[in-house]
């Protein structure tokens, strides 16, 4: 969608942020924990990986959905639409929303997996006692819908209401689509995010794809060895900056603008031509200059071919200044928590510009020529930014970045 079709009076602003993460639960732990430069990966304690080369991630170990869920309903419900849950209630406290703002409201949210663990379930079901055995309500707690239903149900919102399954980058795909309905005047307040729990399915895939480092992920790192995966979810609060300032709202930072592209090149394989494509649109439909961009937080899984892409992108967009901009990398601390990885880093971005401090790269060890960025090693560093930008890239090419921007007139 191109920006001449919006009303430039419909600006879109981040009023709320919610994560349930390896590294916290809620925005405040979180953010404690990713500045000290802290690790959420750990030993798996929800199945057994004996028969697999790795055996550690970001599994969250503290979570406690009944904290969030009536009891009775939790059993009806997958673990990562109880994250997602979760996720948006602790965004809905943080924005200071009356329950009248939230039923107006829409959802959407990115997932790579879905509700993986119940399909895990349903084989087991069916392999150790027929098909015969396998009931409606689980078939049904199975659809890829329901992610962003059991939010919308638990919320009571009655605006839009869907999922997007574009994988790593999903909810930047989120993200934008909500900016988009808020910018055309057809929402006032949208909850976009992601979420994905860990699963066999998932695990085995990765490392099928021999992806998966053995110890730590090490973004940018000459050593790297691939991905930690993690799980969690994030959801952002979206509002028109009418709305927002009608009710007397804190805003973190103003979206500007987003830029989708597809590689067209290999399921999983990422283009450099690509990922630069997708940051030149997201620059150009946020009227901007590339020259306004302060820091970038880069999609950084760890993997060799994905980290050398990547900074091939960004030194093709930026050319000779791609070295001097802070690039850092949060799945270092948090593994990659597949769809809910860059609505994570979205609310990291709008923690980064209201707190004037940008999360550290940690386990960075050895400098790689071919990733000569400035990736803030290994310690979080003090910096005033005004703009930043969300990149992320998944399998089959789908590229998705945010531009989000400093709003001066934010309410203490």
């Amino acid at each position: 969608m191109t920006s001449k079709f919006k009303d430039p009076k419909r600006r879109v602003v981040v009023t709320g942020l919610g994560v349930v993460s390896s590294l916290g639960i809620g925005v405040d732990d979180f953010w404690k924990n990713l500045i000290a430069g802290k690790s959420g990966i750990s030993e798996i304690e929800s199945f057994d990986t004996s028969a697999y080369p790795v055996h550690k991630g970001g599994e969250v170990k503290n979570f406690k959905p009944e904290q969030f869920i009536d009891r009775r309903k939790i059993k009806s419900l997958g673990r990562a639409s109880q994250m997602a849950i979760a996720a948006a209630k602790l965004a809905i406290q943080d924005a200071k929303l009356k329950h009248s703002d939230v039923t107006k409201g829409g959802v959407i949210l990115g997932t790579t997996m879905g509700e993986a663990q119940i399909l895990e379930l349903l084989d087991k079901i069916w392999v150790e006692k027929g098909q015969n055995e396998l009931t409606y309500g689980l078939i049904s707690a199975y659809l890829s819908n329901n992610l962003s239903l059991n939010v919308g149900i638990e919320l009571w919102t009655s605006n839009f209401n869907a999922v997007m399954p574009t994988a790593c980058s999903s909810s930047n795909y989120a993200i934008g689509y909500g900016f988009d309905l808020i910018s055309f005047g057809s929402a006032e307040v949208m909850f976009c995010g992601g979420s994905d729990a860990f699963s066999k399915v998932a695990f085995t895939g990765f490392n099928r794809l021999l992806a998966m480092a053995p110890e730590k992920c090490q973004p940018f790192d000459k050593n790297r060895k691939g991905m930690m995966l993690g799980e969690g979810a994030g959801i952002l609060v979206l509002e028109s900056l009418e709305h927002a300032e009608k009710r007397g709202a804190k805003i973190y930072a103003e979206i500007l603008g987003y830029g989708l592209s597809c590689d067209a090149h290999h399921m999983t394989q990422p283009s450099e031509n690509g990922i630069a494509k997708c940051i030149e649109k997201a620059i150009r439909e946020s009227g901007i200059s590339k020259d306004d961009i302060d820091y970038i937080s880069a999609h950084g899984t760890g993997t060799p071919q994905n980290d050398k892409a990547e900074c091939a992108a960004f030194k093709k967009v930026f050319e000779e200044r791609a070295k001097n901009i802070p690039i850092s990398s949060i799945k270092s601390a948090l593994g990659h928590t597949m769809g809910a990885a860059s609505a994570i880093e979205a609310i990291t971005c709008s923690k980064v510009i209201v707190e004037s401090v940008l999360p550290p790269t940690i386990n960075f060890e050895t400098k790689d020529e071919e990733c000569d960025i400035d990736c803030v090693p290994n310690e979080a560093r003090k910096k005033m930014v005004k703009m930043v930008l969300n990149n992320s890239c998944a399998f089959g090419g789908n590229d998705a970045c945010v531009v989000l921007n400093f709003f001066p007139n934010r309410n203490a």
